[in-house]
């Protein structure tokens, strides 16, 4: 089949792009940029020098495809939607603009009034691990925010088991430069960055609205940026419930994640990689979980690490073209990353 990318030049984009390029099944056929158009897609991803001869084209070009990718800035992708589903592909969205199902939602977290709320009753949240079979039917594809898929994936066996309802959950969640995309201001600037443990936003993050309404669970979200160029971190501690024993907890998680393909418990008694580590996960699309109960304070502390690159955007978008089509949901997935880095 094939399949177009709406935003091409930036660092999802770019990942979007090497994934693509190394799927069995899919031939891309169009990456757009207005600031590149003309250009070789190697000469602002260089890792794709010889892969492919394909330049960017200004959006105006773009020609229907079975599958198109949208890897724009929030806000871009609400306009041109309804146009992209007009022709009878299947539209990926990478920003947050199909995200949120309730229309009220984008004001407070957004800033802008959503120009075809019709839509966010249509879009299937891109998590095969919550809505594979919703997926397998879905026409518009909301692909879930880094921070938030770590933290849903972290959570929600815990809270389907206890009862979201009761619980209530505080998340600190730190995530690399990448996270910031291509053109994150002064603050992406490396003189500002490196060596930073910088609290971005210590409350009040969008992301919080997705893992609200995707586990039902009351979350208080802060936000660190560390140095690291790939990886998010999800700490989640899930308070005003009786931790599970660790025995129980095993049983939960295996139960939720044994047959799924991309998430991984990480709990082990010893070595240096007992619990989730993003860095191992650079380039991947695995989401590595892990938990510890803390009886002695009524908390259970749960852990989510994956690539904000990969299952945290490009790669959860693949899975979700995967699922939808028909294709093996590992297909151009394979990487299990390198160590050590």
């Amino acid at each position: 089949m094939n399949v177009a990318v709406v935003g091409g030049s930036g660092y999802v984009g770019g990942e979007l792009v090497r994934l693509l390029l190394g799927h069995p099944e899919v031939t891309l056929t169009q990456v757009t940029s207005e600031t590149m158009a003309g250009k070789p897609l190697s000469r602002v991803h260089p890792n794709l020098r010889r892969a492919t001869n394909l330049a960017f084209v200004p959006r105006a070009e773009l020609k229907p495809a079975d599958a198109t990718f949208l890897a724009t800035p929030h806000g871009e992708a609400m306009a041109p939607t309804p146009g992209l589903l007009a022709t009878g592909g299947t539209v990926f969205d990478l920003s947050a603009d199909h995200r949120l199902r309730d229309p009220h939602a984008y004001p407070r977290y957004y800033r802008t009034e959503h120009p075809h709320p019709e839509l966010l009753a249509e879009a299937v949240y891109g998590l095969p691990e919550l809505h594979r079979d919703a997926l397998r039917r879905a026409r518009l594809v909301a692909v879930p925010g880094c921070i938030a898929t770590a933290t849903i994936l972290a959570l929600r066996p815990l809270a389907a088991a206890v009862g979201a309802s009761g619980l209530r959950a505080v998340v600190d969640a730190k995530s690399g430069s990448s996270a910031g995309g291509h053109d994150s201001g002064p603050a992406g600037q490396h003189a500002e960055r490196s060596g930073v443990m910088r609290a971005y936003a210590p409350a009040g993050h969008r992301h919080a609205a997705e893992i609200e309404q995707e586990t039902g669970v009351a979350t208080a979200l802060s936000c660190h940026a560390v140095e690291a160029v790939r990886g998010v971190l999800a700490t989640v501690h899930a308070l005003d419930v009786e931790p599970p024993e660790e025995r129980e907890l095993w049983k939960l998680y295996r139960a939720a994640y044994g047959a799924e393909p991309f998430v991984r418990i990480v709990h082990d008694p010893d070595g240096i990689h007992r619990e989730p580590e993003p860095k191992i996960l650079a380039g991947t699309n695995f989401c590595d979980v892990g938990f510890a109960p803390d009886a002695e304070h009524r908390r259970t502390v749960l852990l989510g690490a994956l690539d904000n690159l990969g299952k945290g955007a490009a790669g959860a978008a693949v899975q979700c073209l995967n699922v939808r089509h028909g294709f093996p949901e590992t297909a151009g997935l394979g990487f299990l990353g390198l160590h050590p880095t």
